[in-house]
């Protein structure tokens, strides 16, 4: 993928990069700078560590959106891909 820096100095991220990485508008991206070269990433999300019964769940500080059922079915295909692929 290629893209370009405006006027502005905005970066574009191709609309295909940030589906790939699950991007929204308004998420918070951590930016770091290396020798020629720019890394982008999410930020991790704030959450809370709450005991519910015997368990210690993590609950997002910050309302969340709920997941969409095709994220659900392609992070759980590619969780088998990877565990068969290990095999």
């Amino acid at each position: 993928m290629k893209t370009t820096i405006d006027a502005a100095e905005r970066l574009v991220i191709p609309k295909a990069g940030s589906a790939a990485c699950r991007l929204t508008p308004g998420m918070p991206i951590k930016v770091r700078y290396r020798v020629r070269c720019i890394e982008l990433e999410p930020e991790p999300m704030v959450v809370e560590m709450v005991r519910q019964g015997r368990l210690t769940v993590a609950v997002p500080k910050s309302s969340v959106p709920a997941l969409a059922s095709n994220v659900v079915e392609e992070t759980r295909e590619a969780l088998e891909r990877e565990r068969s692929e290990s095999d």
